[in-house]
């Protein structure tokens, strides 16, 4: 029995921090790591893996504790997320959600820092720098201040998603760190609002019940549908970036694999984007939103290829 109980417990945590989130995150950490590894041919280690891993899994998986933890009022009001483990009253008090989440984000400051130790100290600085600033932008800028204000929330409280690719990069090298690891995430960060604001026109009235004025929810649906467009054609436009870049040498940074990957995702993207402006339904805008993380992924795993190809 209480062997059950512990498992459920673990279970019910698990489930806070958003797992599906923290995957992709840690997959373009990943990514960015294994790029950077494979271009300027640096070897990583695995306490270098493991240190920048579970940084990044624990850093996000904190991040989005405690907004939950913040959120729990809204929460609790919205069919899509009444059933969270807080506003169900699975994690209570509350406050036992917030002390995991700080729990989370102190694990995180430590691995990311930590590097210093196993790739170079400016390495780790960096890391530890890029994972402070995704924790207070995801927490304190976008949860804390703007979400419940602005609909330009998710733009300026956007910036904490290019902070993993950072990190992965920053854990293998700081060479090209403001080139090619800047890019990709950059990548990420463009991702987001298609991201989001494909996610709040199919639940817009539960982000309307609980007044937060999230840029899709608030506008019209056609509006909204365009705004989705443009965002998506800004987004596969900047995924090109990448193939334009040159290395010190003056070799490309990627060729042409990757070039190819990101032509042929972003045309799949654009055309349900397209789909959302000629039928702003609940529907399409919830299979744009279900292609965009795939379509994320896919970029990063072109990046990837492309560069064991050197």
């Amino acid at each position: 029995m209480q062997k059950a109980q512990t498992s459920s417990r673990i279970k019910t945590y698990y489930e806070l921090t958003k797992p599906k989130i923290w995957y992709l995150l840690v997959f373009t950490a990943f990514g960015a790591a294994l790029t950077a590894s494979n271009l300027y041919h640096i070897p990583i280690s695995p306490a270098t893996w493991g240190l920048m891993i579970f940084g990044v899994a624990a850093g996000s998986a904190a991040a989005n504790t405690l907004t939950n933890y913040h959120d729990r009022d809204i929460d609790a009001i919205m069919e899509r997320t009444k059933n969270r483990p807080i506003p169900s009253g699975r994690i209570s008090p509350p406050e036992k959600a917030r002390d995991f989440g700080l729990v989370l984000a102190g694990i995180s400051l430590v691995c990311a820092f930590a590097l210093s130790y196993t790739v170079g100290f400016w390495n780790g600085i960096w890391a530890g720098i890029f994972m402070a600033f995704g924790l207070a932008n995801n927490v304190l800028v976008y949860s804390h201040a703007l979400k419940r204000r602005s609909r330009t929330n998710i733009i300026l409280g956007g910036f904490c998603g290019g902070a993993p690719a950072m990190i992965g990069y920053a854990a293998v090298t700081l060479t090209g760190i403001w080139d090619l690891g800047l890019v990709m995430a950059g990548l990420v960060f463009i991702w987001i609002p298609m991201h989001i604001w494909a996610l709040t026109l199919h639940f817009k009235d539960d982000y309307n019940k609980v007044n937060v004025p999230m840029l899709t929810a608030v506008q019209s649906e056609k509006t909204s549908a365009r705004v989705i467009a443009i965002s998506t054609l800004v987004m596969v436009l900047f995924s090109v970036v990448p193939f334009f870049l040159t290395m010190q040498s003056g070799q490309p940074v990627m060729k042409e694999i990757y070039l190819y990957t990101a032509i042929a995702s972003g045309v799949l993207m654009l055309l349900l984007s397209f789909w959302v402006i000629v039928k702003p339904t609940e529907k399409a805008s919830w299979m744009l939103f279900k292609f965009s993380s795939p379509y994320l992924s896919v970029l990063f795993i072109a990046l990837m290829v492309d560069s064991g190809f050197r």
